[in-house]
């Protein structure tokens, strides 16, 4: 029941490019581990959110505090935009593929391991 949704859509494609982001592919924790930790910086200004995921006790929190810091980077060196009014606009977790490994089991039987790989995305935007 979304209202102009198409309208919406269309908008946030057009503004996609203008946003700084970054992303990081094939990080070796469940998406499952990192969205707990993405929920805790969504909405907040950068320096929030750096606050935020240093002092994380979370193994998710490491490669997503680097991720942050590059997505920022982005922004200052490419669109020449400056630091204190960036906020995290989005934030999003997405399952990687499945590393399956096997671990030897009773009777010559055996279990398949499944390391669970994400894709992590950080879109920053400017507050108006």
């Amino acid at each position: 029941m979304a209202l102009r949704s198409k309208e919406k859509a269309a908008a946030r494609k057009e503004n996609a490019e203008k946003r700084p982001h970054a992303t990081a592919k094939y990080i070796r924790i469940s998406s499952r581990k990192v969205k707990v930790v993405i929920d805790l910086i969504r909405g907040k200004n950068v320096e929030e959110a750096e606050a935020i995921l240093m002092y994380t006790p979370k193994a998710a929190s490491e490669p997503t505090l680097k991720l942050l810091r590059s997505a920022i980077a982005n922004a200052e060196n490419n669109l020449d935009m400056s630091r204190d009014t960036l906020y995290v606009a989005e934030v999003y977790a997405n399952q990687g593929p499945t590393l399956r490994r096997y671990r030897p089991r009773s009777r010559g039987s055996a279990t398949r391991i499944r390391k669970r790989t994400s894709h992590i995305t950080i879109i920053l935007d400017e507050k108006k």
